[in-house]
């Protein structure tokens, strides 16, 4: 495992956002000080402002101030800088979080710098992420570490600098000081908690039955440091447009009483995209539904319109396959290795998902466009497939709703519309009732 973050250290050789959840590091040469690799935890780093990329020629590096000094048992955090760098720091968590990475960099902060924070952190961020790298996340106030990290050099008129330090910890020694593959699945402190205390009126509650009803999986595309698309100047963003349409289409399916709806997200929160799998595997649901919103890249002319997507592992036309691409860089940007495919995933997609699970998404598609063409302005080619990972659970019937662009001004007026929502939510929870009604009926009564 460690000689497979070490491949992933330099940014730019290999998603930067590599999560190896190490802390391993790698520090100028010529830094005043090296600290010994530090713990990490798993899973999803906090958000990353959107840096302006440093003019093309610039020599990089740069990026002039920073602070956060202790405590709430130590923290530290300072950067300055122009020169020596070159470093990756990690510990995630679900959240709590660090990361660090570098090179491109050129920030030259002040302004909100890290929007407060201090004690153990709570707040920062900062940017570019590709092409030749960046990014620094904190977050934090839990389990943390690192406890030490460096560059330092340019002595007493200061500067360069970089340096981090952070401390305090737990939670079971940050799960056990990690690896064996990323552990948790000793779920946040709430659930060891309501372990360590049961409720003494259990033993004479009688167990409440299992709820047979099937299960709906609504999945909230980006989240947290992923913005997603943007649009009005990076004041509508998608995973916020997304979230609210996604808790409106929970609202509108429970009010049926026939399924239970299970969110991947509910609020600002980055979730890695095999975690969303997992999330449609785990609760066994009968269906998956990924809400997004696209944008054609400045200067490749004009799109509009609703598009569901399916998985393939051909594209079906370019367009699809950029959009697969810029979807399944969510990880990338939230700081988990894109290498982490889960193996049984892997095993199996062939033989599963291009069989019967694939035909009902195929299957649901067709019913969803055919629900939605009557309320929602659908793209000229309304069903595409590719290969988006968030599709990948192979036992689960999956799609992927592109909602609109919010690249073309029509579509942003929809979005950002709450009649248009209502009725676009109407159209799918009625298409999301069709189809599994019809699939129960033939399936048979939940065992």
């Amino acid at each position: 495992m460690a000689s497979r973050a070490n491949l992933l250290v330099l940014l730019g050789c290999g998603p930067l956002c590599a999560a190896a959840l190490l802390c391993t590091q790698m520090i100028s040469p010529s830094a005043a000080q090296v600290a010994a690799p530090q713990v990490a935890a798993p899973q999803a780093p906090a958000s990353v402002a959107a840096a302006p990329s440093p003019a093309a020629g610039s020599n990089f590096p740069v990026a002039s101030d920073a602070r956060l000094a202790g405590d709430a048992r130590q923290t530290r955090f300072i950067l300055d800088l122009d020169k020596p760098v070159q470093f990756r720091a990690f510990a995630l968590a679900d959240p709590y979080r660090v990361i660090v990475d570098l090179p491109q960099v050129s920030f030259t902060l002040p302004a909100g710098v890290g929007a407060t924070g201090r004690g153990l952190v709570k707040a920062f961020r900062y940017g570019l992420v590709m092409p030749g790298g960046s990014r620094i996340v904190f977050d934090l106030t839990g389990p943390a570490k690192i406890a030490k990290s460096y560059v330092l050099e340019a002595a007493n008129g200061q500067p360069p600098r970089l340096v981090i330090e952070f401390e305090e910890m737990d939670r079971t020694a940050f799960v056990q000081a990690l690896p064996p593959e990323n552990r948790p699945e000793l779920r946040p402190a709430i659930a060891e908690a309501n372990a360590a205390t049961p409720d003494a009126s259990a033993a004479t509650k009688p167990a409440a039955p299992p709820d047979k009803r099937p299960v709906v999986v609504i999945d909230p595309g980006h989240g947290g440091e992923d913005n997603g698309t943007q649009a009005g100047g990076g004041d509508i963003m998608e995973k916020n447009l997304v979230l609210t349409f996604g808790l409106a289409l929970r609202d509108k399916i429970e009010k049926s009483g026939k399924y239970r709806v299970v969110m991947t997200r509910t609020d600002d929160t980055f979730i890695p995209l095999a975690d969303r799998v997992k999330v449609a595997r785990s609760e066994a649901a009968a269906l998956f539904v990924s809400i997004h919103a696209d944008a054609l890249p400045r200067g490749e002319g004009d799109a509009q319109g609703a598009t569901i997507y399916t998985l393939s592992d051909k594209a079906t036309d370019s367009e699809a396959q950029r959009l697969a691409d810029a979807e399944n860089k969510s990880d990338a940007i939230g700081g988990v290795s894109l290498a982490d495919e889960p193996t049984e995933v892997a095993d199996i997609l062939i033989d599963l998902v291009q069989r019967e699970t694939k035909t009902f998404s195929n299957r649901f598609a067709r019913v969803l466009m055919g629900e939605m063409k009557s309320t929602v302005r659908m793209h000229k080619h309304p069903l595409k497939s590719a290969g988006f990972r968030v599709l990948k659970a192979p036992d689960v019937p999956s799609v992927l709703v592109e909602l609109g662009y919010v690249s073309n001004k029509g579509d942003l007026e929809h979005l950002v519309s709450e009649n248009w929502r209502n009725r676009t939510v109407g159209s799918m929870a009625q298409a999301i009732d069709t189809f599994l009604a019809k699939r129960l009926a033939t399936a048979g009564p939940a065992k």
